[in-house]
């Protein structure tokens, strides 16, 4: 079957190609009559027309398409369908691209993939990347003349547009409130803690709030390994080895603390009664944990809906002018803490 063109629906609603194109494409330095842009739309249903998408970002110059890369941190994790933090953040990534006619490219990579040649391939208007680190594929980036938005990252360039939140600030917050519930032993459970990433940040914050206090940081309250579910089971074996010294435990994303309570709890360890815990992140499935889960909001939808706008502004004025968006931070008190009477 011939494909419906242009020149048909031009033909179909007695107008010249170039009016169905302006109305097409809402060309905002023509102005057309609402009764011709009825006719052009009645005639494109008519026909049935489906936009060349191909043929309009040749002519352009735009494929409407963003990039969102997420470099695989921890080999061998399908970080984006094991954490519900990725199923948030790319939710509203993708649909605040589409209201603005926008589409996604989505790719994990391998922390030491080649960001510049998928990227370039794809020919996609602007890039966001969510938690990366320093290194030569990042700068390589800045070759593609494209806006590009780092989520979560505390790489200092003026090339790159960032979005994130304060992270020490809601780790000192979180472990500031098991301190005033009477803890003074506090676990710190997270990730892979490295340098310029966000667990260095939040165990930072931990610190802090400790140090103020007038608390020790004892080296064996510190468990660190993977951003998993799996890895809170085995946290809380651990945490049992080492005979259970802490009240109370700060988590830096609860993806895992849903894993150290199945863990914990598996081993009659009663939450919050025997262990406090407050968490970190706030996804939608913290409040259906039991206990629903003490933790630290932030705004995953509007950290996503600011990525993608970040990156449309920057393409709209074609202008490079660094900006940095912090999103701020609450606590939400739940059922996973209670106070500790017995200590201070």
């Amino acid at each position: 079957m011939k494909r419906v063109g242009i020149k048909d629906v031009a033909r179909e609603a007695g107008v010249s190609a170039s009016t169905v194109s302006y109305v097409l494409n809402r060309t905002p330095t023509e102005t057309i009559s609402p009764e011709t842009q009825q006719r052009v739309m009645e005639a494109v249903n008519r026909l049935g027309y489906v936009p060349n998408l191909n043929a309009r970002s040749l002519s352009s110059r735009r494929s409407n398409l963003i990039g969102v890369l997420i470099p695989q941190t921890e080999p061998g994790k399908e970080l984006m369908f094991s954490n519900p933090f990725y199923g948030e953040l790319l939710s509203s990534i993708e649909y605040t691209a589409r209201q603005h006619g926008y589409h996604l490219l989505l790719s994990g990579t391998e922390e030491d993939q080649d960001y510049l040649g998928i990227a370039r391939t794809r020919g996609v208007d602007g890039v966001i990347i969510v938690g990366t680190y320093p290194g030569a594929n990042l700068n390589a980036l800045k070759s593609l003349e494209v806006p590009i938005v780092l989520v979560d990252s505390y790489v200092k360039d003026e090339a790159f547009h960032t979005i994130g939140i304060e992270d020490k600030e809601g780790a000192r917050m979180a472990t500031r409130y098991l301190i005033e519930n009477g803890h003074r032993s506090i676990a710190f459970v997270s990730g892979s803690i490295r340098e310029n990433g966000v667990n260095i940040k939040r165990f930072q914050g931990y610190c802090s709030a400790m140090q103020e206090a007038g608390l020790a940081v004892e080296e064996d309250a510190v468990y660190s390994g993977t951003v998993d579910y799996e890895y809170g089971i085995a946290a809380a074996q651990e945490f049992l080895s080492r005979g259970r010294r802490q009240t109370a435990a700060f988590v830096t994303a609860d993806v895992i603390t849903m894993g150290l309570l199945r863990g914990l709890q598996q081993n009659h360890v009663r939450i919050p009664e025997d262990v406090s815990v407050v968490s970190f992140d706030d996804v939608y499935l913290s409040q259906m944990a039991y206990p629903a889960l003490t933790t630290i909001h932030q705004d995953i939808a509007e950290k996503g809906k600011q990525a993608v706008q970040l990156v449309l502004n920057a393409a709209r004025s074609r202008e490079h002018h660094h900006t940095e968006c912090i999103l701020p931070l609450r606590l939400v008190v739940r059922d996973s803490v209670c106070k500790r009477r017995d200590e201070g």
